[in-house]
C-alpha cells in the first residue's frame, strides 16, 4: 500500500510538472509586458518573475535612485563582472522553485537571458511589440521609473540605442508566439488568452 502510494505521488508530481506553463516575455520598452503579466496574474493565477526586480533590490540596498539609467548601469556592472548570464541563472532558479501552474518571466532582453530558461521544460518565448509612438505615450503616462515623466520623444528614441535594448528585436524573432499590442486592452487580452489555450 505504501509502495503504491509512493508510485502514485511520483506520477502526480510528474503530471504537475508537465502541466506547468512557463512564458518568457521579450519586448521593446513599454510594449506591454507588465500589462500582460498583470492580466495573467489576475485572471489565471500566474506568478511573475522580473529581471528588473533584482536590480531594484540592489538599488534599494545601496540607496540608488531607481532611474532607467541606474538600473541599466547595475545590470551592465553585474554582467561584465560576474558573467553575462548571471541574471538568467537567478531567474531560472526562481522559476524552477515556483510551484505555480503558470509562471511568467518578464523583461528578457538578450540571448544570454534565455540560455538557461529554454532548458526548462515547457518554456515558451513570447514577443510583445508595439510601434514606438504608442510606446512613448504609454511611458509618459505610467511613470514607472523616476526619469520617465521628463523624457522627450527624442530621449526615448535614444534609449533604444542602449546596450540593454540592442538584442530585443533579434531575440523576438526566435519567439514561438508574437503579440501585437497596438490596440486596446480587450484585443491584447484576447491574444494572450489564445496563446495560453494553445
Amino acid at each position: 500500500m505504501i509502495g503504491m502510494l509512493g508510485v502514485d505521488c511520483k506520477i502526480l508530481k510528474k503530471n504537475n510538472m508537465e502541466k506547468k506553463i512557463i512564458l518568457g516575455f521579450v519586448g521593446e520598452m513599454v510594449s506591454g509586458k507588465g500589462t500582460v503579466a498583470e492580466h495573467l496574474q489576475k485572471n489565471h493565477r500566474a506568478s511573475t518573475h522580473r529581471f528588473s526586480t533584482m536590480l531594484r533590490d540592489v538599488a534599494d540596498r545601496v540607496y540608488l535612485e531607481k532611474s532607467r539609467f541606474n538600473l541599466q548601469k547595475l545590470s551592465q556592472v553585474l554582467r561584465e563582472n560576474f558573467s553575462q548570464d548571471i541574471m538568467a541563472r537567478v531567474i531560472a532558479e526562481e522559476v524552477k522553485n515556483d510551484a505555480s501552474k503558470i509562471v511568467i518571466i518578464e523583461g528578457i532582453r538578450r540571448f544570454a537571458d534565455i540560455e538557461y530558461l529554454k532548458r526548462i521544460e515547457n518554456f515558451k518565448l513570447v514577443y510583445i511589440t508595439a510601434d514606438i509612438k504608442t510606446r512613448y505615450e504609454r511611458l509618459t503616462k505610467r511613470q514607472e521609473n523616476t526619469d520617465d515623466q521628463l523624457k522627450t520623444f527624442e530621449d526615448f528614441k535614444k534609449d533604444h540605442e542602449h546596450e540593454s535594448e540592442s538584442q530585443v528585436q533579434e531575440v523576438g524573432k526566435t519567439a514561438e508566439y508574437i503579440i501585437d499590442n497596438k490596440g486596446n486592452f480587450d484585443e491584447l487580452y484576447k491574444q494572450v488568452d489564445e496563446i495560453l489555450n494553445k
